[in-house]
């Protein structure tokens, strides 16, 4: 089954304003499947995955240009950096918009190479894995976190229960998994060792694979928690150094985030270390062993999950729309917590994130906190299992986690 991805809409609007579309991702998640199926019958498609076309392209970019010439689909572009002088080359003297449309799976090294080569000429947009909407059939804009906006997509979203939602965790996102009915534990097992292979060895050398297989379990037993570089070091056994540069080529990668803190002037006591989440739930479930729904689901990381689940939900949302996803955690050193801010449109909106049908109403307690920002305040959300958008007081309401 194929299904239709909200970015759609936001890479043809881009082709009309910019030579070039860079669509960056992890692996898997669709990009060469999406951008084929925008393309014309005019637009050339070369994947440098072939290592014939990748050799030309390295060693002849003239030629390769002159086998493949524009409008031109470059899948895997990383593999041909010294592709990127010549388009800029082609670009400056068409004029053409959405004349090159490329993607990269290694965000590393081609967002360095393309910030120097085609600054002011391309546009870069980040996709994802399956978002629920998206499996439901549904095309969502923008995450907007005022009431009319949340009721919008309240009423056009399709409700799940506990268990068949803990059954979309357990899947994860891939597009494969659910195209192809495979098993989530054997597919992450492939993509976990293909990501090694590959992505890994192309990005930094790493002596030990078992150390670094080690490290990315570490990383998915601590999802939903900030990170703490020294404790990871001495889990892994590896130096604090090692564990950032390891965490850095993760977040590159596209395989987890970084949230970091809201940061204001006026906001003294904040705790500036950032908080881990998964992009993909069923890589995260798979690296902890969870093979049932049940046991995820009653398990002691069920509230981890729920809550990296509505993250990584929201964050496709933005990436979507093309967007940087503006979003940022509260924590501080007198135990004031907020589990999301959403800084849109000059206005601060707070989160809290509850695996419950009914959330106790304190869940809003910190909210105030960023009263002392000097800041606009929206509505606050209580992102839950509830049935419907309930009203907590005059500005703070609960939502049900299928409206994100």
């Amino acid at each position: 089954m194929l299904y239709q991805r909200s970015l759609e809409k936001t890479i043809m609007n881009v082709s009309q304003s910019y030579p070039v579309v860079l669509l960056t991702g992890p692996r898997q998640v669709g990009k060469t499947t999406l951008l084929k199926l925008l393309s014309d019958e005019n637009r050339n498609y070369v994947t440098l995955d072939d290592p014939e076309d990748r050799l030309l392209a390295n060693e002849n970019p003239k030629l390769f240009f002159e086998k493949f010439p524009p409008p031109i689909l470059i899948d895997e572009v990383q593999y041909a950096p010294g592709l990127l002088i010549y388009i800029k080359m082609m670009v400056d003297e068409h004029k053409t918009k959405g004349e090159f449309w490329l993607t990269g799976s290694q965000l590393f090294h081609l967002m360095k190479n393309v910030s120097e080569s085609l600054a002011g000429r391309v546009a870069v947009l980040n996709m994802h894995g399956l978002s629920y909407a998206e499996l439901t059939h549904q095309i969502k804009g923008t995450f907007i976190p005022d009431l009319q906006h949340v009721l919008n997509d309240f009423s056009d979203s399709t409700p799940i229960k506990m268990t068949p939602l803990y059954e979309r965790i357990i899947k994860g996102s891939m597009p494969a998994v659910y195209k192809d009915e495979l098993d989530p534990n054997f597919y992450f097992a492939s993509y976990v060792n293909t990501y090694i292979q590959r992505d890994i060895r192309d990005l930094v050398r790493i002596s030990d694979e078992q150390a670094f297989i080690r490290f990315l379990k570490v990383c998915a037993a601590k999802t939903s928690q900030m990170v703490n570089y020294t404790d990871m070091a001495q889990e892994v056994s590896v130096s604090a150094p090692t564990i950032k540069k390891w965490i850095s080529l993760l977040v590159t990668s596209g395989v987890i985030i970084l949230l970091e803190p809201y940061f204001n002037n006026a906001l003294k006591r904040i705790i500036k270390s950032p908080v881990l989440y998964f992009m993909d739930t069923g890589l995260c479930a798979y690296l902890n062993r969870f093979v049932s729904v049940k046991a995820l689901e009653t398990g002691t990381m069920a509230g981890a999950f729920f809550e990296n689940y509505v993250v990584s939900e929201i964050i496709k949302r933005y990436s979507n729309a093309g967007m940087v996803p503006p979003i940022y955690y509260y924590r501080d050193k007198d135990k004031q917590e907020i589990d999301l801010i959403i800084d849109y449109d000059n206005v601060l909106y707070p989160i809290e994130i509850k695996k419950s049908i009914n959330p106790k109403l304190d869940a809003i307690k910190h909210f105030g906190v960023l009263k002392k920002t000097g800041r606009l305040i929206g509505n606050g959300w209580v992102i839950s299992m509830t049935e419907g958008v309930i009203p907590i007081d005059e500005k703070n309401y609960m939502m049900p986690i299928w409206a994100i």
